[in-house]
């Protein structure tokens, strides 16, 4: 039974080795560990204005792995597993690690600078939608044409959001306001890591004469 059942998976071609599997379990361990332990997670490690402010650095990266309640958290881990069934053949368990602590950071610090109004912020939402334009960049780039109906469609999903608001549905479902900002900046993030790995490909591909 074991067998057909893994040689099933096996014919969806999911990037099922190691250094692909091994980043995105380790932010799904993570968010579970937090979700065990609240609420002192929330009270120690979720993403707080006033207690950033008073040097709880941490806090930055921290608070995008709690989540309000247990719909919150199963609705991102799903998002989680299903951009690593997209997009896990692209990145090496470092550099997926490398890329969602980037995305965490410049997420953050945005809210901060740009919507200091946002007292309080938990969820992966803003990451997976960073996630996402960069998975979407790099299906380009492999030339599948899908990456820009992905591009087109988060571009109007985050414009959408900020012209009329997020989704009832969804707040309910999660019993909170939907931070909409961390998806703009996440959005944003991403695009950020795109023109980071485009200038880095410019600055590494030899001149032809």
């Amino acid at each position: 039974m074991a067998e057909v059942f893994y040689s099933r998976i096996k014919m969806l071609n999911l990037p099922l080795q190691k250094q692909y599997v091994i980043g995105p379990i380790v932010i799904i361990a993570l968010s579970i560990l937090m979700a065990i332990t609240e609420p002192s997670s929330s009270t120690l490690f979720a993403y707080e204005y006033e207690e950033i402010s008073r040097g709880d650095w941490w806090r930055l990266i921290s608070g995008h792995f709690l989540h309000t309640n247990a719909n919150h958290m199963l609705l991102n881990l799903f998002g989680i597993a299903l951009l690593w069934a997209l997009h896990g053949h692209y990145t090496t368990t470092s550099r997926y690690l490398a890329l969602f602590i980037f995305l965490c950071l410049s997420t953050s610090i945005s809210l901060y600078l740009f919507a200091p109004q946002l007292k309080w912020y938990v969820g992966l939402s803003g990451v997976l939608h960073g996630l996402f334009v960069v998975g979407a960049y790099f299906d380009i780039k492999h030339h599948f044409k899908t990456g820009w109906v992905m591009l087109v469609g988060i571009t109007v999903k985050v414009l959408n959001e900020q012209m009329y608001g997020a989704s009832g549905e969804v707040a309910k479902l999660i019993d909170a306001n939907v931070a909409i900002d961390a998806h703009l900046f996440g959005s944003l993030s991403g695009l950020l890591v795109i023109l980071l790995l485009f200038g880095k490909h410019k600055l590494t591909t030899p001149k032809t004469t």
